[in-house]
This record gives C-alpha cells, structure tokens and sequence, in this order.
C-alpha cells in the first residue's frame, strides 16, 4: 500500500465517480480503477459499492475514509514540521523584555507568531536591559527588547519607539520645584537596571537637585504601585504611565533636553534563525500602532 493509493481512495469518496475523480487526479479513468481494485484486494475488503449509476462507499469503506483522512492529516502535520525544522522555525525561541514593555504589544505579536509558526514554542522572560544584552551574547536568548543604551558589537540593535520621560506621583500631588526636589524617589535597583537607575539621578541633575532614593524594585509596574501609595515619585516613560489609568497617579511631562528615552530590539548579529525577521516585523507594526 502507497501514499498515492490513500489519496486515490480519498478522492474517489469525496467524489463518487470515477470520472470526476480521475480528472481531479489528473489521471486516466483505467488506472484509477485499477489502484482502487488493488487496495481492495490487499485489504481483502469492498471499499465501494459500483452499478453502472453510481458508486457508494460501504461501511468498511466508510470507516477506512476516516482513518485515511487521519493518515494524511498526519503526514501533512509531519512534513510540515520536518519543513520548519530544517529551516530553524521550530522548537523553541526566547524572547526577553523589559517589564515595561506593553503587554497588549506581545500578545498581539505572539498570535500573529503562533499563525505564521503554529511550531514554535516561544518562551518569554521578563528581565532588565543589561542582563539581556549578556544573554544575546551568549545565545540565551533569540531576541531583546531592551532600552538604550545598549554598547555591544556582536548585537544588532532596531529602533521600536523614542520617547519622553515623565515625573510620577501620587494624584494630587504639587508638582511645584520645590516639592520635586524635596520628595523621596523610587527607582529600579541599581544593581538590577544600572542605566535606568543612572537616568533617573541624571534626570534630577538636571532638574537642579540630588534625589533622596528610598525604594528599588526589578518592575516598572511595581515602582508605579508604589508611587500610587505615596511613598515617593518617579521617573518613567510616558507611555507606561498612560498604560495604566487604573492607578491614582499624576505626571509632569519632561522635555526632549531634560530626559528622554528609546526602547530598541535587538539580536545576535551571528543568529541564524528564521523567525527573528518576523518578529522584528510585526513588533515594529504594533509599536506603531501602540505608540502612535
């Protein structure tokens, strides 16, 4: 029994004339006859019932379609998977991200991954901008999102969306000079984020003042809790405070010569796998249609 002799049966019973079923086939009506015989004969069983009017599976015949159609369905999921395992776009691909990515954005990119690759596993980990940039030297992870900046010769680094800071407080908080200066601030632990931590004294610096640093947290959306808490302000990118409505919390906007920042995705230059292209693609797309 050969593959061509299940396909030749399935069409056959979808068709039920060995006409329309040969043309379908792009084969003679002879030959179809004789391979339905022959896989009647090897399975020692009437697939068919045939009169000169029409033709009509038997119960055997019935049952043996859906088996059929089960094989190749198998055979179909089979090939395609040793397809995307030869060109690299199956098992598993790690993508980082900064906790203030949105995740609206990843879900987004992650259905449109999961149709273009139904194959490929993706895992994701939430950590900070240094210690991806290590990890995609290393080959650890497939894919960054990080923020600048981002010093490395073996990466490849895309611009996702530039933006400006913003000063985070408790609603209804002042936001005179005075009480900036003179309020506690809450940031990203130093050794966790040291850039983002340097951008938020190097922000105040130029504000005009030494921030008076009380908490460090690893996420954006816990430091954002508790500014909502009043236990002091923050410095964060303004598309993450307008993310999240659902807290009691008020910004100053700062301008481009004060504070800014760029959030970029980046890769191995070396990296050899296929899914990266299309993952570059449509995060660019939702950043855009996010951050417009």
């Amino acid at each position: 029994m050969e593959i061509r002799h299940l396909t030749y049966f399935k069409t056959l019973a979808e068709e039920l004339h060995f006409g329309k079923a040969a043309e379908k086939l792009f084969i003679s009506q002879p030959p179809l006859s004789r391979q339905i015989k022959d896989l009647e004969e090897e399975l020692g069983v009437l697939l068919f019932k045939r009169n000169n009017k029409q033709v009509k599976l038997t119960d055997a015949g019935q049952y043996f379609l859906k088996q059929v159609d089960n094989i190749l369905q198998e055979l179909e999921h089979s090939k395609t998977i040793t397809q995307q395992i030869h060109n690299n776009v199956s098992g598993t691909f790690k993508l980082g991200y900064i906790s203030s990515t949105p995740k609206k954005l990843l879900a987004n990119v992650l259905k449109k991954i999961q149709y273009d690759f139904p194959y490929l596993h993706v895992n994701l980990f939430e950590t900070s901008s240094q210690r991806q940039k290590i990890a995609l030297e290393n080959g650890k992870l497939d894919l960054g999102i990080l923020r600048q900046p981002i010093f490395s010769k073996q990466l490849k680094t895309l611009s996702l969306n530039k933006e400006t800071l913003c000063i985070v407080a408790a609603k209804g908080f002042d936001f005179s000079t005075e009480k900036i200066a003179a309020a506690n601030y809450i940031c990203f632990n130093h050794d966790y984020a040291p850039e983002y931590y340097q951008t938020l004294v190097n922000t105040c610096h130029k504000l005009g003042f030494e921030p008076t640093i009380v908490h460090q947290s690893n996420s954006m959306h816990s430091i954002l809790e508790l500014v909502s808490n009043n236990l002091g302000l923050a410095v964060a990118p303004i598309s993450v405070v307008k993310a999240m409505p659902h807290l009691p919390i008020a910004y100053m906007e700062l301008s481009r010569k004060i504070a800014q920042t760029e959030t970029v995705i980046s890769y191995n230059k070396k990296s050899q796998n296929l899914a990266i292209e299309k993952f570059i693609q449509y995060l660019q797309q939702e950043a855009r249609e996010t951050f417009q």
